[in-house]
C-alpha cells in the first residue's frame, strides 16, 4: 500500500519590484513545490497571482538554472564556464577581492537593485560585507529614485494613499501605469470602483491594456506631463476649484505655485503635450467638481530628464482640491515610507562597520560610462572588481553598448550571483547559484501597500544554490572579517528585520503579513513636514515647472531633425524588466522582441507590420520586428523589453539607444527621454 503524500502548505511572499508585493501560499507534495497562489486572506493579494508569479515553480525548477558555481574557461560575453566546487570558487574570489582592496577597497563595487525586495538577499548580509570591507557605493537610482526624492521634497515621506481605499474614489486618474501589466491588484481594484461609478482617466503616451478598458485615454507626449499638471492647475484656478482652507492650512508656497500655474493656460499645455485644449479643460473639470477624486501614479512618467519636477507638481495637485481630506483621495505613487521606522535598517546593515570612512559612490546608472574611467583625483581608482547581485546590468543599463564594453574588460573581476546564465553573468569570472524565493527566509516591506510580509522556505535548495545572505556570509569568513554580525543566520535576520513594537510579529508568524498602523487619510490635517505642509518652494530646487526632456524638437533640433521620433521601452506585460524572460511558457506568450509604431509613421517609411526594421540613432542601432499599432501615438514609438540581449535579433535589445543622463531630481535615468528613427532593415 503506497503511503500517503505528505503535503504542507508554507506562507511566503512574492519577491519581485512590483507594488503589488503579495502574499503567497505554497503548496509543496514530498519536499517539492508543486503549486504557488496568492493568499485569498492577504486583503490586497485576494487569492489571485500575475501570469508570471503563479508560474513560479517552472522557475524554480527551471532546466536551465544554475546549480553550481561556475567558473569562466571562455572569453568574455561567451557564457563558457566549467562547474567548480564552492570552496574553489569562494578562496579564489576573497583572494582576488583581498589583493584588490589591500590596494584601495574603493576599487570594488556592489552592483545590486530589486531583483528581489527582500530586506535579507538584498542589502543586509551583502552590506555588512560591503561596509567591512569599505568598497565604493552605489547609488541605486535605476528605477525609482526621481519619484521617490521629489515625493520626500514635497510631502517630507514618500507614501500616500491606503490602496484599499481607491474602491470608494468617484474619479481614479491612472498616470503613467499600465496597471494590467504591473499593478494588477490595484486594477481589480479600480474595476470595482468603476461598478461603483467611478470614472477612470488614463494618462500615458501608449494605448496600453489599462488605457483601453478606462473611460478616457490621454496619450499626451513623453515627458510633457509637467506641463498637463500644470495646465489642470490654471483651470482649477481660473475655475475656483479650490480648496481654500485646506491650501491655507498645508500648503506652503501657494502664492508661488499659483503665479507659476498660470503661466500655463491649456493652450500652452496642448502644444507641448500634443493633446487638444477641450482634452485637459475637460479633465481639469472632472478632477475639480468629483469627489473623492484619486491619482495613481506609476513610475514610467518620472524617466525623463524633468521626471522630477513632474511628480512634484502631480503631488500638489490633490493639495489644490483638498483631495486630502478623504481617505479615497489624495494621491498613490509609493507607499514604501510607511515602513521607515518599522524596519531595523541599522542592524541589518550595520553601516557602523564603515568605522568612520567615506567611500565614493558610483551611479548604477551611468555603469557604462563608470566601468570604462580611468583612475584620476576626481573619480578615484579605476574600477576593479564588480559583484553583481538581484541585477542583469548588461541588459537593463542604459546605453548597453557602453555597459557591454564596460563588463568585457579583461582585466575586470567579475562576480554574478544568479538562477540563470542572464547576459551580465555571460561576462562573469565566477558565477555563484542563488536560491529563489521558495527556498530562503526573507522579510518584506511594499511600496503598493501597507502590509509588511515574512517568506519562509517551502523547499530545500535546489542543486547547490545559496541565498545571497549566505553566500556573503561565506565570503566574510574567508576575508577575515571577524564581527559577530557575519554569524548571523538568514532566520535570524529575517526574524529581526522589523521592529517588535511596530509591527506586529505574531501576526506575521501566524499569517505571513501584518498591517501596518497608518492613518486612514493620512494627510487629511498636514504633512510629516518641519511646517507640517507640503512644500512648493523647496530649497535647492525652487518652484517646479516643466522641463523639457532632453531629446526633443525644443531643445536638440537639430538632433531632433535627424530621429523624429520619440522611443519609450516599457516592459513587456509578461516580464518583469529583465526578470522571466527566459521562462518559455511567457516568452512565447511574447513572441519576439517588437517595436508598436503608428500607422502615420510606418506609412511614411514603408514599413509593414511584422517588418524586421531597424531602430537607430547616434548611440547604437537594434533590430526587431515591427508592430504596426495605434497603441502606439503619432510621433512616438514603444519598444517592449526587457528582453536580454542575446535573445534579440542580433545580440542587442532597446537600451542600445538609451543614454546615461540623468534626471532633474534623484540622479536616475532618464529612458523615455529619448529619440530615433525607423527604416525598413
Amino acid at each position: 500500500m503506497n503511503a500517503a503524500p505528505d503535503i504542507r502548505v508554507v506562507h511566503a511572499a512574492c519577491p519581485h519590484d512590483c507594488p503589488d508585493t503579495c502574499a503567497m501560499r505554497v503548496t509543496v507534495e514530498n519536499g517539492r513545490a508543486v503549486r504557488v497562489q496568492g493568499d485569498p486572506e492577504h486583503p490586497t493579494t485576494n487569492g489571485a497571482l500575475c501570469t508570471k508569479v503563479s508560474r513560479y515553480p517552472e522557475r524554480t525548477y527551471h532546466p536551465e538554472r544554475v546549480l553550481t558555481p561556475l567558473k569562466r574557461v571562455g572569453p568574455k560575453g561567451r557564457g563558457e564556464f566549467v562547474p567548480v566546487s564552492w570552496d574553489e570558487a569562494l578562496d579564489t574570489i576573497a583572494a582576488r577581492l583581498k589583493a584588490i582592496a589591500a590596494r584601495d577597497p574603493e576599487a570594488i563595487l556592489p552592483y545590486s537593485y530589486a531583483g528581489t525586495m527582500g530586506l535579507v538577499q538584498g542589502e543586509s548580509m551583502a552590506a555588512r560585507f560591503f561596509h567591512q570591507l569599505g568598497a565604493s557605493r552605489l547609488d541605486r537610482t535605476i528605477c525609482a529614485s526621481a519619484g521617490s526624492e521629489a515625493l520626500l521634497a514635497t510631502y517630507g515621506i514618500k507614501a500616500g494613499m491606503h490602496v484599499e481605499h481607491f474602491t470608494e474614489s468617484r474619479l481614479i486618474l491612472i498616470w503613467g501605469s499600465n496597471s494590467i501589466t504591473s499593478n494588477l491588484h490595484f486594477w481589480t481594484i479600480a474595476q470595482a470602483a468603476k461598478r461603483q461609478g467611478a470614472k477612470l482617466v488614463c494618462i500615458d503616451p501608449r494605448r496600453t491594456e489599462t488605457a483601453e478598458k478606462c473611460h478616457e485615454h490621454l496619450a499626451l507626449r513623453p515627458g510633457s506631463d509637467g506641463a498637463l499638471a500644470l495646465a489642470l492647475m490654471h483651470e482649477l484656478i481660473a475655475h475656483d476649484w479650490l480648496d481654500h482652507d485646506y491650501l491655507e492650512r498645508y500648503v506652503d508656497g501657494w502664492p508661488a505655485l499659483r503665479e507659476r500655474a498660470l503661466q500655463w493656460p491649456a493652450e500652452r499645455a496642448a502644444a507641448v503635450c500634443g493633446l487638444t485644449v477641450e482634452q485637459i479643460r475637460g479633465l481639469a473639470r472632472d478632477y475639480g467638481t468629483t469627489k473623492p477624486a484619486a491619482i495613481r501614479l506609476n513610475y514610467g512618467m518620472q524617466r525623463v530628464h524633468g521626471g522630477g519636477s513632474a511628480v512634484r507638481l502631480i503631488a500638489l495637485l490633490p493639495c489644490l482640491t483638498g483631495a486630502w481630506r478623504h481617505r479615497a483621495g489624495g494621491l498613490l505613487l509609493s507607499a514604501s515610507g510607511w515602513f521607515a521606522g518599522r524596519r531595523d535598517d541599522a542592524w541589518l546593515q550595520r553601516p557602523d562597520l564603515l568605522a568612520g570612512r567615506q567611500p565614493r559612490t558610483i551611479n548604477m546608472s551611468t555603469i557604462g560610462g563608470d566601468l570604462l574611467r580611468e583612475a584620476s583625483p576626481a573619480f578615484g581608482p579605476r574600477i576593479e572588481a564588480v559583484v553583481v547581485y538581484n541585477s542583469n546590468p548588461v541588459a537593463v543599463a542604459p546605453e548597453s553598448r557602453k555597459v557591454v564594453a564596460g563588463f568585457a574588460r579583461e582585466d575586470l573581476f567579475t562576480v554574478v550571483l544568479e538562477h540563470f546564465l542572464t547576459d551580465t553573468a555571460d561576462h562573469a569570472d565566477f558565477v555563484l547559484p542563488a536560491t529563489t524565493q521558495l527556498e530562503h527566509w526573507d522579510a518584506h516591506t511594499a511600496y503598493g501597500h501597507t502590509y509588511a510580509l515574512l517568506n519562509k522556505p517551502a523547499i530545500e535548495p535546489v542543486g547547490q544554490a545559496r541565498s545571497n545572505a549566505a553566500i556573503f556570509r561565506a565570503l566574510a569568513e574567508r576575508m577575515g572579517f571577524d564581527d559577530p554580525c557575519f554569524a548571523d543566520d538568514d532566520e535570524t535576520l529575517a526574524r529581526r528585520a522589523f521592529l517588535a513594537d511596530r509591527v506586529d510579529l505574531d501576526s506575521l508568524e501566524r499569517r505571513g503579513w501584518a498591517r501596518l498602523d497608518v492613518a486612514e487619510a493620512p494627510f487629511a490635517n498636514g504633512f510629516p513636514t518641519p511646517s507640517g505642509k507640503a512644500i512648493v518652494d523647496v530649497p535647492g530646487l525652487g518652484v517646479p515647472d516643466h522641463v523639457p526632456n532632453y531629446e526633443c524638437a525644443e531643445t536638440t533640433p537639430e538632433l531632433a531633425a535627424r530621429f523624429p521620433l520619440a522611443m519609450i521601452s516599457p516592459p513587456a506585460r509578461h516580464f518583469l524588466n529583465s526578470t522571466f524572460v527566459n521562462v518559455k511558457s511567457l516568452r512565447a506568450v511574447e513572441g519576439e522582441p517588437l517595436l508598436e509604431i503608428h500607422p502615420d509613421d510606418a506609412a511614411a517609411r514603408g514599413i509593414a507590420d511584422g517588418a524586421e526594421v531597424r531602430v537607430f540613432n547616434e548611440r547604437g542601432e537594434y533590430r526587431c520586428a515591427a508592430a504596426v499599432s495605434t497603441r502606439a501615438r503619432p510621433g512616438v514609438v514603444v519598444g517592449l523589453g526587457v528582453w536580454w540581449r542575446k535573445l534579440g535579433r542580433d545580440g542587442t535589445n532597446v537600451n542600445e539607444l538609451t543614454h546615461q543622463r540623468l534626471t532633474d531630481i534623484g540622479r536616475a535615468p532618464s529612458f523615455y527621454d529619448c529619440l530615433v528613427e525607423v527604416a525598413v532593415a
